[in-house]
């Protein structure tokens, strides 16, 4: 297969949408789909302003800059996808609805195109099998957030063709990626190590073992991670966390893996991290201290 000259990406969200900063900075036209237009509006405001920052840092030429929103086109109409010879989808992490999203791309696409899926823990197999090209799909699992993260975790499901692998292990390294390689088992290789960790933070709160606070500080200080597990869970959603964590559980019968009592609590809560403004931390009232200091 030739070089990849367009990319398909659906799912405006941060994912997606830092999927098609990637492909536009480098060079690649890119169509990003969203069936919300205000989505789709946030995801090309957030490319704007990425681009924008980063020009007056030195990492990028105005021109560079400029270049990269040439190459995105956002969407709303799925069948846009057409042309694209890599279609990557970055949506809910919903098998249920993965597979629909596959066997509606399935008609879609043209023949040769590859369907990658960014999903962190679901079987690339089983969406693969909602196709008639089971040899094209592959998981292509993006770190959040994807312009910044320097890893991507490529997983091939039980058909995936060896030329399909190495077009997409080429991709990602035309994005500047370390690349990684996980056999379709549930949480592949980082979630299958991360959830666990999350979800044994989650434990130690549930039981008192310590404050949130220092929970994620000893995890931090102590094992030099960016983020204590508590402040990641609720920066990657406590839903996506409980949901990778339902898949281990469901998928490997060990009941090592059962979700948190409390972190199902928060869930049902409502509580899903920062995109919520409350998780495991209150990101409103942080926010309206930092405007409270900001006006003395």
């Amino acid at each position: 297969m030739a070089e990849i000259q367009i990319i398909g990406v659906v799912g405006g969200g941060q994912m997606g949408s830092g999927i098609a900063l990637l492909a536009a900075a480098h060079g690649i036209e890119v169509w990003l789909h969203d069936s919300d237009l205000n989505a789709l509006n946030r995801a090309h405001n957030y490319i704007s302003d990425f681009i924008q920052n980063i020009v007056p840092k030195g990492h990028r030429s105005q021109a560079a800059g400029s270049d990269a929103l040439k190459h995105l086109h956002c969407t709303s109409n799925l069948e846009d996808l057409h042309p694209a010879d890599v279609i990557i989808e970055a949506i809910i992490e919903s098998e249920d609805v993965k597979r629909k999203l596959f066997s509606e791309l399935d008609k879609i696409a043209k023949a040769s195109t590859i369907l990658a899926s960014n999903t962190s823990s679901i079987s690339i197999t089983r969406l693969a099998s909602a196709t008639n090209r089971p040899e094209q799909v592959i998981g292509m699992h993006f770190m959040n957030p994807p312009p910044i993260m320097k890893l991507i975790e490529i997983v091939r499901g039980a058909e995936t063709s060896d030329e399909t692998f190495s077009v997409t292990k080429a991709l990602a390294e035309r994005f500047g990626k370390t690349v990684i390689c996980s056999q379709d088992y549930p949480g592949f290789i980082v979630n299958r190590i991360l959830m666990p960790m999350i979800n044994e933070a989650f434990y130690a709160l549930y039981t008192a073992v310590a404050s949130k606070e220092d929970i994620d500080t000893g995890m931090k200080l102590g094992t030099k991670h960016p983020m204590g597990p508590l402040e990641l869970a609720d920066f990657i959603g406590l839903d996506v966390c409980l949901s990778i964590m339902k898949i281990l559980h469901n998928g490997l019968g060990d009941s090592r893996y059962a979700p948190c009592p409390l972190l199902v609590q928060y869930v049902d809560a409502g509580r899903l991290g920062r995109k919520r403004g409350t998780g495991v931390y209150n990101y409103r009232k942080k926010a309206e201290e930092t405007k409270a200091s900001a006006r003395l």
